[in-house]
């Protein structure tokens, strides 16, 4: 995988490509900035996975700015801004990222929701009764919830052939029903069960299931 692109209004800093190994983030490559916002890294990648485009601006700061992206094998493009680094950027190159970005911007409709809900019960001052209020408000939110897992669903569904969908079923709705995600990893094309994010899926699903017969015998 080749990452190059550039940062618009970086002339002194450095890029890291990042890996997420375990628990932590890994480098695998960096590119160091001087007077160029133009930038060029690479890494050698067996399946399509989550990585990140990280910044230091300086030796003195502690922390880096990072912009994950799904990386795949093949040229990928990233353009951004130093000031908006994440929230500018635009990614091309690869075909999980631009379902990722759809699966967000309607992940975040949810979210939107979600906080209205609460801004609605914080300012609800009718006539009801404070525990009537508080059933409402619950049940409101688990409605949401469950249309907000529904969607999650049907999107890793629809697109059962590309590693998006595991990685939506491991990380994202993991508290789903273990049915229903036991459906998600069945319908997974057999490249798809070998990536990364399949392999995870899997391994979850066998862990859950141990986890609840060994409950069930005790």
């Amino acid at each position: 995988m080749t990452v190059s692109g550039s940062v618009k209004g970086l002339r002194k800093g450095t890029l890291y490509l990042q890996q997420l190994q375990d628990t932590s983030l890994v480098s695998v490559d960096s590119f160091a900035i001087k007077g160029e916002e133009n930038f060029v890294l690479g890494a050698d990648i067996d399946s399509e996975e989550i990585y990140f485009l990280s910044l230091k601006k300086g030796a003195s700061d502690s922390l880096m700015t990072q912009l994950p992206f799904f990386a795949e094998k093949g040229d990928i493009t990233i353009e951004t801004q130093l000031k908006t680094f994440t929230s500018s950027a635009e990614i091309s190159g690869s075909e999980n990222q631009v379902l990722w970005e759809e699966y967000q911007d309607m992940i975040r409709q949810f979210n939107t929701k979600s906080l209205e809900l609460l801004e609605s019960y914080v300012k609800n001052e009718d006539s009801l009764e404070l525990a009537e209020k508080e059933a409402k408000f619950e049940a409101e939110s688990n409605q949401l919830l469950k249309r907000k897992y529904l969607f999650a669903l049907n999107f890793a569904n629809n697109h059962k052939d590309k590693v998006i969908a595991p990685y939506i079923g491991r990380y994202e709705i993991a508290q789903a029903n273990p049915k229903l995600l036991d459906t998600l990893y069945a319908n997974l094309s057999d490249e798809v069960k070998t990536s990364t994010y399949g392999k995870a899926l899997n391994t979850f699903l066998q862990e859950s299931k141990s986890a609840s017969e060994t409950a069930s015998e005790n």
